[in-house]
């Protein structure tokens, strides 16, 4: 259903923000490309709640995708449920805007930081989870309702059709 997608950012590469007031971090682009390809099943919950799955990739409710950005995420909420109904209304207001995620460091790499806090660069992850979330820890993520209006779906069959023939788009 069109006014059931939820999209945006889960991760932004390169932003900095303080963990703890102990020390800064970043992610590293290319942090999420290895786990993607190995980890088949990545949930997406509400406020890391794992008894809130509102998706998950491996049902094809939840599609991520590392990008030059960041990573992008696409979550199919289901309105039937109450987790699901909680995320989209939360969403649509903008009472939810953030996301943040489950994780363990595969690689990181320390910087002392001078007279400013130590600064962690995180460069590989095992992901478990991507999270919807009003107090994210990286201000800069994103999640808002996808509008799906006629004339979008229309500009989408005829990218689909002309990449069924070959010709990029």
């Amino acid at each position: 259903m069109a006014d059931s997608t939820i999209s945006g950012y889960a991760v932004m590469f390169g932003d900095e923000t303080i963990i703890a007031g102990e020390f800064r971090e970043r992610i590293a682009p290319g942090c999420f490309a290895r786990t993607l390809r190995e980890n088949p099943d990545v949930l997406a919950l509400l406020s890391h709640d794992s008894g809130r799955v509102l998706g998950r990739t491996t049902a094809g409710t939840l599609t991520l995708r590392e990008d030059r950005i960041g990573l992008w995420f696409s979550l199919e909420a289901d309105s039937t449920t109450p987790s699901g109904q909680e995320a989209l209304g939360t969403v649509r207001r903008q009472d939810v805007r953030g996301c943040s995620f489950g994780f363990r460091v595969r690689a990181e790499e320390w910087d002392d930081g001078g007279n400013r806090l130590p600064l962690r660069t995180i460069k590989d992850v095992d992901l478990y989870e991507i999270t919807l979330t009003a107090t994210p820890a990286y201000p800069t993520t994103s999640a808002a309702l996808r509008v799906d209006s006629k004339a979008a779906r229309l500009v989408k069959k005829a990218e689909s059709d002309l990449k069924a023939r070959g010709i990029r788009v």
